[in-house]
């Protein structure tokens, strides 16, 4: 899973999904989806950190957001907030009763999805690793024909555990060379990165046997690409902490 600060939890497609007519509504009424996604976001980290949690912005006290992993209920939350908040710009500009239903709904499915990750717990990571971005990538000498490379890698911690696959990496790598692929911005819990390699977006796999250092290079052998496991999807919590009440929201 994600990490809360890894990135916008949810994406515009998210919200389609539950709400067909919003990419509608945000073109007529000019309403920035990008803007109400990352501004949702923000609201539901001060909740989290104005929780009994006591996650603290930089961790001075113990848990930040950095500890945060985004399950099911959380990304839920995220969604019903963003649309919620899509429609109440919309309610407020046009005055209008379909929109404002609207608005009341999703701030009832925003509040539900809240009280339901407050209830079941929030995930946390006890050693959490940042999500990684996206690789060096250059090429040597070599006996490989001329090909187009995807690359994403992902950093590891002391525990083993594997960080969200970062940004992908793509190069042109001319005939007769080896594609070269370094790491770029170790976090400093990171004891080593895997790196994951293919000639299309869909198809890059595990490439290394055990985890690179995090100084060292990745060199494609000279046989070509390994048929690895796909991409992870990030580090899973490593405990749910419920909180003895629910937020009072709205």
């Amino acid at each position: 899973m994600a990490l809360f600060t890894d990135g916008i939890i949810g994406a515009v497609g998210d919200l389609a999904d539950h709400e067909s007519g919003v990419l509608g509504l945000t073109s007529s009424e000019a309403i920035d989806l990008s803007a109400k996604l990352r501004l949702a976001q923000e609201e539901i980290g001060v909740e989290l950190m104005n929780s009994s949690l006591r996650l603290a912005a930089n961790g001075s006290n113990g848990l930040s957001l950095r500890n945060v992993a985004v399950t099911a209920p959380l990304k839920l939350w995220h969604v019903f907030h963003t649309l919620e908040l899509v429609y109440r710009e919309a309610s407020t500009s046009q005055l209008n009763d379909r929109y404002r239903r609207k608005w009341q709904q999703y701030e009832r499915l925003s509040k539900w999805a809240s009280e339901t990750l407050f209830h079941i717990g929030v995930g946390i990571v006890w050693d959490p690793v940042a999500a990684a971005e996206a690789p060096e990538l250059g090429y040597v000498a070599g006996p490989v024909a001329a090909a187009t490379y995807f690359v994403r890698m992902s950093w590891i911690n002391s525990r083993g555990e594997e960080g969200s696959p970062g940004k992908l990496g793509t190069l042109d790598v001319p005939s007769g060379s080896l594609l070269v692929v370094r790491a770029a911005k170790a976090p400093g819990n990171a004891v080593g990165w895997n790196v994951y390699v293919g000639t299309s977006v869909e198809g890059v796999s595990l490439q290394n046997l055990t985890p690179l250092e995090p100084g060292e290079s990745w060199v494609e052998d000279a046989t070509g690409l390994k048929a690895g496991r796909l991409p992870g999807s990030g580090q899973e919590p490593n405990c749910l902490r419920g909180l003895p009440r629910v937020l009072q929201r709205g």
